[in-house]
């Protein structure tokens, strides 16, 4: 990997925000809605953040319908996976944003978020 695209990663991983996502995507492919749920954020804002991961090579979105789900590629996990291991992972999953993502990420997942607001879809004028 040329050096350029490696400062690109870290550049990207730099922002707490970015870091915090690229947290919750090691744990699973996540819509727009989970995203925005866990981070208490506006969509506008989580796809600005989404842009500088994609552009990073350590993000992708695929459409399921007409909805984005977010991962990361498989180009990219060894990297990830080296980036968030030993003790810095444990330092990272260890921080109290982390711990709280994690839990609201459970809680999206039981709550089954995404079947309810991502493939319900806009409801029908008068309902």
């Amino acid at each position: 990997m040329p050096i350029n695209d490696i400062v690109k990663v870290f550049k990207a991983l730099a922002d707490p925000t970015r870091l915090r996502i690229m947290l919750l995507l090691r744990r699973r492919e996540l819509c727009v809605c989970e995203i925005m749920f866990v981070l208490g954020m506006e969509q506008s804002r989580v796809s600005h953040h989404m842009r500088v991961l994609r552009d990073a090579g350590i993000a992708e979105d695929v459409r399921e319908g007409r909805w984005i789900i977010y991962r990361i590629p498989a180009a990219a996990r060894g990297l990830i996976g080296d980036l968030f291991a030993g003790a810095l992972r444990e330092r990272i999953e260890g921080a109290a944003e982390a711990a709280g993502d994690a839990r609201k990420l459970e809680a999206c997942v039981k709550e089954n978020l995404r079947g309810r607001v991502c493939e319900a879809g806009p409801r029908p004028e008068g309902q």
